[in-house]
């Protein structure tokens, strides 16, 4: 008699619970499998397939222990029982196993390009092939299990129903593997898992449904004989399947804190170093990179390219030492740059690097080494700044540091000279008058005579000299006047020619239309006498001196000549530039650097003062011009003197008219002065003179003398006094008695703007015949505001 059985719903219904929870369990373990990389995916992907077919195994135990045949005990065989358990799972692991590739080969990128491990055969035929083998083995694994089954009759199969259920598994299998590919939520991992359970429930029930029982009469076995019964198999699978479903949730959860937890860090660490990277790449004032240990670049931020200019592919690789100069690698330097890094925890130096396109930079460079965590030396962090424009400042604030101090030795050196000038200006008036006066009394001696000469002749060397002194400390009494500068030079020519000999040829060059110059012509035809001569002395063997003239702007002024500045321009962004050039045998730079320092020179001793070229400068910084010096071994030297250019054109002067020579009658004559030798010469010379002679020792005691004073004429008063100067006095004596006469005596040009500049002047020293000449102009002109000083120093020759 055939029976189709019957099904409790309880146990049908846990089995296809049984189901769903098996595949959200394996769905889960696949998720891990997916995250997991070597021997841990490999751990996770047996695992689910444990799982998977444990689960089906499950299923396929407590839905058959759902099904009766009335009135007939089933029992189930031991062996075929654990055949039909290890089925599944050994076809599950399989069909995974084929469908993320052969051995250990990941999912992960290849599976999202829809390629497998071996590139060719695409993701959805393997993935079908992995379901059709699990599919055949799960049906397998439910016919082994059906096999195991002990009871007295013959089981039958619709084969239409066993298709069917062949393809509920394969589609089942199929299902269950793409769903453990795929990336899912929690939410859809439950909705496949439900879905997977009922596709695997339906194969079972699907194979039941074909399943009829012949029944006949027959011995049956007992339990105890043959196998389980249905009560204890039933508690059995019950415990195993919720023992390793609890296991691997348990294992799948604590995986997932441990690869959440190191996906933060993964995540943080990834951001830290994105944000490393980030800022090496926006550093461009530095460049920034690291070195292996063997100093070969391992990586390259945006300042060491826009610094060295290599691009990133073009440099890492390569040994760092391509940075340096030529004659550093000779010397060993990177090599050492390293060692020291090493040694000392930490390598900074500056120096010249090479860019890519092989020029030159000056680089402040920093070495540290990098040290594992474990202490191992792994590499060089290398940090190199490019300071070229620094170094450059740095050279020239050292140079003007330089200038100034020169500027401010020349200036202290300036006021001592001038001091001294003044003070030997007085003695040489002294010395000079008293000769002069001596001479008119001494008998007429031929020796005696010569003495007196060779005394005067002395005198007048040390007031020329005094006059060089005055000249470089700025203090002598110039006179500016448009000055036309080819005709001082051709009126100059023959004493040129004659200071240099004939061994010598001097040429001019001057352009057409030249402006004149703002200057004091005596002055200037002294200095351009003094360059003719130096030249001279730098051509022992003979040569060509040429005196040029040029107009220029303020910057041909001001380019550099010995690395002096020198300010006071006009500002009207005119000069002239009056220029002696020889063809000697030049300076050195140290030479060229002293050269305006007074007293310096090269000359032999007893050859020359070392004032010259002091002199010069002095006059042109006066001027509000410049003396520029240039000259190379070998090649001469030009002396460059740069002048204002005049406001008006140079004029002839005009020729006064021959005064008609009258005696000057007798003066009463207050003479001022706080250096008795002084006042006592002056007063002697105007006594022999003629004129009768107040003396007064500073310039309170001339004004006493002045008020007392029932008949004064004139008054001649030294500037350099304490307490009141020449100038002061001079204004209150015009405050008090405005037609009184003042002469201003002075050798020191140390006036204020605007001060004394309508007082007649004399220049000291003196000699008796300037002082009358000075008198007779002031006693016959105009009046104390005259200002005409026509009188030329005592020293007359150059």
């Amino acid at each position: 008699m055939a029976h189709a059985g019957l099904h409790d719903p309880v146990l049908v219904g846990l089995s296809v619970a049984i189901a769903m929870l098996a595949a959200f369990v394996a769905l889960d373990l696949a998720d891990r499998m997916k995250a997991a990389s070597g021997w841990a995916r490999r751990a996770w992907l047996m695992a689910a397939a444990l799982v998977l077919g444990g689960g089906v195994w499950s299923m396929h135990f407590v839905a058959m222990l759902a099904f009766r045949l009335p009135g007939i005990e089933i029992t189930y065989d031991f062996g075929l029982t654990l055949l039909s358990l290890a089925l599944p799972v050994a076809v599950t692991a399989f069909g995974l196993s084929i469908a993320k590739g052969s051995g250990a080969e990941g999912w992960g990128a290849q599976g999202s390009r829809g390629e497998g491990a071996d590139g060719t055969r695409p993701r959805t035929a393997r993935i079908a092939l992995a379901g059709l083998v699990t599919g055949l083995g799960i049906v397998t694994m439910h016919y082994t299990g059906m096999a195991a089954m002990h009871l007295p009759g013959v089981l039958h199969y619709d084969p239409a129903w066993v298709a069917g259920s062949v393809v509920v598994a394969v589609v089942a299998a199929t299902t269950a593997i793409r769903l453990a590919l795929a990336e899912s939520g929690v939410g859809l991992r439950v909705a496949a898992a439900m879905v997977m359970g009922l596709a695997i429930a339906g194969m079972h029930f699907s194979g039941m449904q074909g399943l009829t029982v012949a029944h006949h009469a027959a011995v049956i076995p007992s339990a105890a004989e043959t196998g389980f019964g249905q009560a204890r198999l039933a508690v059995g699978v019950t415990v195993v399947t919720v023992v390793v479903l609890i296991l691997a949730l348990s294992a799948a959860a604590i995986d997932r804190r441990f690869s959440q937890n190191a996906s933060r860090e993964a995540a943080a660490l990834r951001a830290s170093e994105e944000r490393y990277r980030l800022l090496l790449q926006s550093v461009t004032d530095y460049a920034i990179y690291m070195l292996d240990r063997d100093g070969v670049v391992a990586n390259w931020n945006a300042g060491a390219r826009r610094i060295k200019g290599y691009e990133a592919e073009e440099i890492v690789g390569t040994h760092f030492s391509c940075f340096y100069t030529e004659e550093d690698r000779a010397r060993n330097v990177p090599a050492r740059a390293l060692a020291t890094a090493l040694a000392e925890g930490k390598f900074a130096a500056e120096g010249w690097r090479l860019r890519r396109d092989g020029t030159r930079f000056w680089a402040s460079v920093v070495i540290d080494p990098i040290r594992g965590e474990d202490g191992a030396h792994v590499g060089f962090a290398k940090v190199t700044r490019d300071i070229t424009e620094r170094r450059r400042a740095e050279e020239a604030l050292a140079q003007a540091q330089g200038a100034l101090a020169q500027a401010q030795k020349m200036e202290a050196v300036g006021q001592l000279t001038g001091g001294v000038a003044h003070d030997f200006n007085n003695l040489l008036m002294a010395v000079l008058g008293s000769l002069e006066l001596l001479r008119k009394r001494l008998p007429d001696d031929p020796r005696l005579l010569r003495l007196l000469d060779n005394a005067v002749q002395g005198a007048e060397r040390g007031a020329a000299l005094t006059q060089r002194m005055l000249a470089f400390a700025r203090r002598q009494d110039l006179k500016p006047e448009p000055v036309d500068l080819a005709r001082l030079v051709r009126g100059m020519a023959d004493l040129l020619q004659r200071s240099i000999g004939p061994g010598m040829r001097i040429e001019t060059r001057f352009p057409a239309r030249l402006p004149p110059a703002l200057v004091d012509a005596h002055q200037l035809e002294l200095a351009l006498l003094n360059l003719v001569v130096n030249a001279r002395d730098a051509m022992p063997e003979g040569g060509t001196i040429t005196i040029a003239a040029r107009a220029g702007g303020q910057e041909g002024a001001s380019q550099e000549g010995t690395g002096r500045e020198e300010t006071g321009l006009d500002g009207t962004g005119t000069m002239l530039c009056l220029a002696v050039s020889d063809t000697g045998m030049g300076m050195e730079a140290d030479t060229l650097a002293r050269a305006q320092e007074p007293f310096f020179t090269t000359k032999g001793v007893g050859k020359g003062t070392g004032l010259g070229l002091s002199m010069v400068h002095g006059l042109a910084a006066q001027s509000h011009g410049r003396l520029v010096l240039r000259s190379r071994p070998g090649a001469g030297t030009t002396a460059e003197i740069w002048l204002p250019v005049a406001a008006q054109a140079a004029a002839e002067p005009p020729l006064r008219p021959a005064a008609e020579s009258h005696a000057l009658p007798s003066q009463v004559v207050l003479v001022v002065d706080d250096d008795p030798l002084v006042l006592e010469n002056s007063a002697a010379m105007l006594e022999d003179l003629g004129h009768r002679v107040i003396e007064a020792r500073s310039g309170h005691e001339a004004l006493a003398l002045m008020r007392r004073a029932r008949t004064l004429d004139l008054v001649l008063t030294d500037h350099a006094m304490p307490e009141m100067t020449g100038i002061e006095l001079a204004a209150r004596i015009l405050a008090e008695r405005p037609a009184l006469k003042v002469i201003l005596a002075t050798g020191y040009a140390d006036f204020g703007p605007g001060e004394g500049t309508d007082l007649p002047r004399l220049a000291k020293p003196y000699d008796q015949a300037a002082l009358a000449r000075m008198i007779e102009t002031v006693v016959r002109g105009a009046g104390p505001g005259l200002g005409d000083d026509t009188v030329v120093p005592f020293p007359k020759s150059a």
